[in-house]
């Protein structure tokens, strides 16, 4: 039995099972990083199992699992395949997490290319729900969640992310590896849940900035952030805004947010 990939919805199916092993393994306890080993026993949620090629190992590992999956061909597959796994039918992007896991869980799969960066803002919806995250992603994507300031693709996902995790970039996926083969290199990462329990700053206005920021990332901040900055205010005035977006650190963000909102 076979499942067709199907361009809209983002499938290639991975075939090389060392990879899927070691993508597996990156959630276990000798692979995490020693601060988040306590997590190690964590539930599992697998986003987009396809085929099962990393679902197996996931089954292996001993704990609880559950897997979603939006194509009725591949749920058909893996209930037959794998007749004792968890599989929920549907879209990822429009289910409440907290209806799949009562407590916390680590997130993890081969994410289709047409949503992962739609995965990943999910994920900070429910940060405080899923302090591990890893799989495999485009690797252009993995890229920017994983780069910091002053890198040419750190942007919105890069400081989003990392205001609450630990983003590390793990290895290359070659693209002859998948069936279909995709048109570009895949990534894995891993992201682990950082000690950041409060975001020190008004996290609406936060998201702001960054996006408006970003979106004119060419221009410096006191051009791109003019409709936010009171003339003759302190905060106008602040030597930060002659940088272009990409040379803040988060932690830079978080103080120009504070001083956005409290100029006199």
């Amino acid at each position: 039995m076979q499942v067709k990939a199907k361009k809209q919805l983002g499938q290639h199916f991975l075939k090389d099972e060392e990879i899927a092993r070691r993508i597996a393994e990156t959630i276990s306890k000798d692979q995490l990083p020693a601060e988040a080993q306590k997590w190690s026993d964590l539930p599992i949620l697998e986003i987009g199992p396809g085929m099962g090629v990393l679902t197996k190992y996931l089954i292996n590992s001993g704990r609880q699992l559950k897997a979603v999956e939006l194509d009725d061909e591949s749920v058909r597959f893996l209930n037959k395949v794998y007749p004792s796994l968890d599989v929920i039918e549907g879209d990822f992007l429009r289910m409440d997490l907290n209806e799949i896991y009562e407590g916390d869980f680590a997130l993890i799969g081969n994410y289709p290319y047409n949503i992962s960066s739609q995965i990943f803002f999910k994920v900070l919806d429910y940060k405080d729900k899923i302090p591990v995250v890893a799989g495999m992603l485009q690797k252009e994507v993995a890229e920017r969640i994983c780069s910091g300031p002053g890198s040419k693709v750190y942007g919105i996902l890069s400081v989003l992310l990392q205001a609450w995790y630990d983003c590390e970039y793990l290895f290359d996926v070659e693209p002859e590896v998948f069936h279909p083969v995709p048109k570009v290199k895949s990534g894995v990462l891993l992201l682990t849940r950082n000690s950041r329990t409060e975001l020190g700053c008004d996290p609406v206005l936060f998201k702001k900035i960054i996006k408006t920021s970003f979106g004119m990332r060419r221009k410096t901040l006191r051009n791109s952030l003019a409709s936010f900055l009171r003339p003759g205010s302190e905060a106008s005035n602040l030597e930060i805004l002659s940088q272009r977006p990409e040379r803040l650190s988060v932690e830079e963000f978080i103080s120009l947010t504070n001083a956005i909102q409290n100029q006199a």
